[in-house]
């Protein structure tokens, strides 16, 4: 039988629920265990999926959250037997890394999206290039992101960018309350490209850069790239795969 690491979000009902399973199916330090079982929402997940990144170790989300889109429907009942049935997906993050206006560099890693947004009242103004050549001179606007095709149906989406299938070697580039260009949505570009945000006046209009959970305040420069080196692996049960939800997201209105 698989050993299993339970965490959970700490609310009332994931306690309850992670104590039943602990007594019924057992539980092993995170760093001893085969599998991974989370009991949340996606903000657990993302955190999970952050502590378990460069090592082997699969997550298996049942949802106590409110949206739950990376997460199974939680049962007490038969927990060994969807473990061994499960499908599984590998995700790999974003590199971000960052020049602030003091000249230091500092890096993180992003599994949904690498997302730059003015600091005060004045809009941000960004230059953008990829694979080092300018693609838009200047964007005048609250913000900008660059997202992969796990994190395309969360803040990008918000943000009207493209969703992207799971397995596309695709990026979504998307800018946020865009002012000028005003119509311009943004891009879909290669896994493969590297892209750089240069900040456009910087004492000015101060930029922060977040990497999912890690933020980075009044940077010069953001250069995002995809990270091979980092993949994690998520259990969904039969038919409900991320690939699937991510389709059926499409269709919803």
């Amino acid at each position: 039988m698989s050993k299993i690491c339970v965490v959970t979000s700490e609310t009332a009902a994931a306690e309850v629920a992670a104590k039943r399973l602990r007594q019924r199916y057992g539980e092993v330090a995170m760093e001893d265990a085969d599998i991974v079982v989370a009991l949340g929402g996606d903000g657990l997940m993302l955190q999970t999926l952050h502590r378990v990144m460069g090592t082997d170790r699969p997550v298996y989300g049942m949802n106590f959250g409110s949206v739950g889109f990376m997460m199974n429907t939680f049962s007490e009942d038969g927990l060994i037997e969807r473990l061994q049935a499960s499908q599984r997906t590998c995700i790999y993050p974003l590199s971000m890394t960052v020049l602030d206006i003091s000249g230091q560099t500092r890096s993180a890693l992003a599994l949904n999206e690498v997302s730059l947004f003015r600091s005060t009242y004045q809009a941000a103004k960004l230059q953008i290039l990829v694979d080092d050549e300018v693609r838009l001179d200047e964007l005048i606007c609250d913000g900008a992101l660059l997202a992969t095709p796990a994190g395309s149906t969360a803040y990008n989406l918000s943000a009207h960018g493209p969703i992207l299938p799971i397995e596309a070697p695709l990026l979504a580039l998307t800018p946020i309350s865009p002012f000028r260009p005003r119509r311009w949505r943004g891009a879909i570009l290669s896994n493969r490209a590297v892209v750089k945000f240069v900040t456009r006046e910087a004492n000015k209009r101060p930029v922060s850069a977040v990497a999912d959970n890690v933020e980075f305040q009044n940077v010069l420069e953001v250069t995002v790239r995809e990270d091979r080196t980092h993949g994690v692996t998520l259990l969904f049960d039969p038919g409900t795969s991320l690939e699937e939800r991510v389709l059926s997201e499409q269709f919803r209105f």
